[in-house]
This record gives C-alpha cells, sequence and structure tokens, in this order.
C-alpha cells in the first residue's frame, strides 16, 4: 500500500519539525517554508494533500495558497488543510472561504490532526467516486 504525500507549507522550523514528526510514520512529508516553494512543488506533482499555516514568512500566506490550489484544474481536487494558531471565528471564515476543506487550531493533539487528515482522504475519495 502506498504512503500518501502531504505538502507541508509552515515557515517556522520548530512547528514544522513537530508536524512532520506527528505525521511521518504514516505519510510521506514534504516541507517547505514559503509559497512560493509550495507553487514550486505542485507545478512537478500534486500530493495527496496539503497542509499549510496561514500566516507564513515570506509573503503570500496560506490563504493565497488555498485560492492558488482552487484555482487550478490539475489541483482543484486536492484536500487542503489550514493548520494555524489564528482561532478566531473570522480567521476560520477566511480559511473556508479561500477554498481550505479543514481548519485545525495550533496548539494540535497529534492523534487529532491524523484523524482529520484520514477524515479528508475519506470525503475526497468519496468525491472522486462521484465525480463531485
Amino acid at each position: 500500500m502506498h504512503r500518501l504525500t502531504i505538502l507541508l507549507v509552515d515557515s517556522n522550523a520548530k512547528a514544522q519539525e513537530k508536524i512532520r514528526h506527528a505525521l511521518e510514520q504514516e505519510y510521506v512529508v514534504l516541507c517547505v517554508a514559503s509559497v512560493v516553494d509550495a507553487k514550486a512543488l505542485l507545478a512537478k506533482d500534486a500530493p495527496d494533500m496539503v497542509i499549510s499555516e496561514v500566516v507564513l514568512d515570506h509573503g503570500e500566506g496560506g490563504l493565497d495558497l488555498c485560492r492558488y490550489v482552487r484555482s487550478h484544474e490539475s489541483l482543484h481536487h486536492v484536500p487542503i488543510m489550514l493548520l494555524t494558531s489564528l482561532s478566531t471565528l473570522q480567521d476560520k471564515i477566511a480559511g473556508f472561504d479561500a477554498g481550505t476543506d479543514d481548519y485545525v487550531v495550533k496548539p494540535f493533539d497529534a492523534r487529532h490532526l491524523q484523524a482529520r487528515i484520514r477524515l479528508l482522504v475519506r470525503i475526497k475519495r468519496l468525491e472522486s467516486r462521484l465525480n463531485v
């Protein structure tokens, strides 16, 4: 059985390491620190999922990445999770309006994060069967 590939976008090296460590047993985790780097990887090969922080140090942020993925026909099927420290209702609504499929607030529990990922993968598989 092939392991799913997750593109993780977070400019904080410690956060990136914590998330990667929580997921690397079950998934292949590709880590980048900027939307520019994420776009470069997305242009080569679409991952099975994108997880991004909203606030990034290098120009564009996670909301920009959501809009980018949703605007490209070859990527629009890729599930997106925003994993961020932004926790207000307005932040969450902005994330969903930008195209995220899920919004998880830091600090996170690794088991909860893994369960949310499994849920998104299951939903996307069902959608692909229905051609939604």
